[in-house]
């Protein structure tokens, strides 16, 4: 097994040598690098293809072994008050190095980029109702086909509260989930070895179309937003993170530090998300918890998004030279902790966010978006890693908070002592599972029952 593990070490040293050479093509070969994007699309495509049934199988798994729905009921309620405040944060956070930094000035809109902003506009995301009405799926089976988080998180929690009010019968179905699960993750397993691939792909198509030249015009913001982003990961979620679970941010990152470089390859979050899953749950943090929190949180807890919506819209009024006043700032915060929500954890979405967002608060800057479409390639990949990392503090926070985490489990982990097995991505029983719970129960019903 444990030459097994080594061969993979290979695979993420093959990813960094892609991603080197996917720049080196893109400097060099522009016109055949862009060409190349759709490895990177194809690589994306086939990891958002194990995520719905890897989110389906972690939830009904964790939901249908926990006797008591309340429990549940507690994880999912925490975990959006979390994240409510989290983002309110972020975005409050990138109003202020926004301001400091006043970012935009002298830049101008050129009749390009104007059409570029009207464009994401056109696809911006849609009102908070339409959104909440799209957590419904048309049939069970579409929440799959259609790879959507939230509506496959809906269908797998009833499938879990179903099974959990079933009892003793529905036994057979969660072991046959559970095998399932394995399967599942096995292939998962098998498509990161086109990872290298994919990473080259992607990497090269964004500098052959973008080169240097937009990132010199517009390297304030960038450097601006990527040193926001580490001070919020490392300053504001860190301190969180040592004071309510005693565990070092360093030490969490580290541990997730392939998922990282597989967002960097790909610009996408989505694409470590099965992964976070299966580490979560291989860290201690119970199967209820991470089953909830992760694709949650995917939706809902957009650490990075929030910071860049904030500081791209006050960058977007000073380069059309009609700043916020402090007010319409404030009023735009709280219409952005909204907007955010239905922004999801991929490449593209924050820009159409905030042409959105925008274009309802103050429609007269809507073009001005199209001056960050050169660069939004490259503060996605801040925007991911984020996101990303933010949802991992917040899985290891409500683990805490809920009582659902194995501390000693937590620390062996982070010390290297129980690495995660990297050919089937599956923990087989290691932190607090919820089938103690589900023993105690059925011992409290025999105990009634007089047995």
């Amino acid at each position: 097994m444990a030459a097994r593990r080594d061969r993979t070490h290979y695979l993420y040293l093959a990813v960094i040598g892609a991603v080197l050479l996917g720049i080196g093509v893109g400097f060099l070969a522009p016109g055949v690098a862009v060409e190349l994007k759709p490895l990177g699309t194809g690589f994306v495509s086939l990891i958002k293809m194990m995520i719905s049934p890897i989110i389906f199988c972690t939830i009904v798994l964790g939901v249908g072994s926990v006797r008591k729905a309340a429990k549940v009921g507690a994880v999912g309620g925490l975990a959006l008050g979390y994240f409510l405040v989290m983002s309110t944060v972020a975005l409050a956070i990138g109003l202020l190095v926004g301001n400091l930094l006043e970012p935009g000035s002298g830049l101008h809109l050129t009749k390009d980029l104007a059409e570029a902003g009207a464009k994401q506009a056109a696809g911006a995301s849609e009102g908070t109702a339409d959104f909440l009405l799209g957590i419904i799926p048309t049939t069970m089976v579409s929440a799959f086909t259609e790879g959507e988080v939230l509506q496959t998180l809906l269908v797998a929690l009833l499938a879990g509260f179903a099974l959990q009010a079933m009892g003793a019968a529905g036994q057979p179905v969660l072991r046959g989930i559970g095998h399932v699960q394995r399967l599942v993750f096995r292939i998962l397993a098998m498509i990161m070895w086109a990872a290298p691939v994919g990473a080259f792909g992607a990497i090269a198509a964004v500098v052959g179309a973008t080169g240097m030249d937009a990132l010199k015009s517009l390297a304030v913001i960038m450097i601006g937003f990527y040193v926001t982003c580490a001070l919020f990961v490392f300053v504001v979620l860190g301190t969180l993170l040592r004071l309510v679970a005693g565990v070092n941010v360093f030490a969490l990152l580290k541990y997730l530090g392939r998922e990282f470089l597989l967002i960097l390859s790909t610009s996408s979050s989505e694409s470590a998300l099965p992964r976070l899953i299966a580490k979560m749950e291989h860290l201690g943090v119970s199967k209820p918890v991470v089953g909830i929190t992760v694709p949650t949180g995917y939706s809902f807890n957009l650490d990075g998004t929030a910071i860049y919506l904030t500081m791209s819209s006050l960058f977007v009024a000073e380069a059309m030279g009609n700043p916020l006043s402090v007010g319409e700032q404030i009023s735009l915060l709280v219409f952005m902790i909204i907007a955010s929500k239905g922004a999801a954890g991929v490449t593209g979405a924050g820009l159409a966010t905030l042409a959105g967002g925008l274009q309802s608060h103050r429609p007269d800057l809507v073009d001005g978006v199209g001056l960050i479409v050169g660069i939004d390639r490259f503060m996605s990949e801040a925007r991911a890693l984020t996101n990303f990392a933010g949802n991992a503090v917040a899985t290891v926070l409500v683990g805490t908070w809920t009582k659902e985490i194995d501390k000693a489990r937590v620390a062996e982990v982070l010390a290297g002592k129980a690495p995660f097995d990297e050919t089937t991505l599956v923990d087989d029983g290691h932190g607090p599972a919820p089938v103690p719970d589900q023993r105690s129960d059925e011992g409290e019903e025999r105990a009634r029952a007089g047995v």
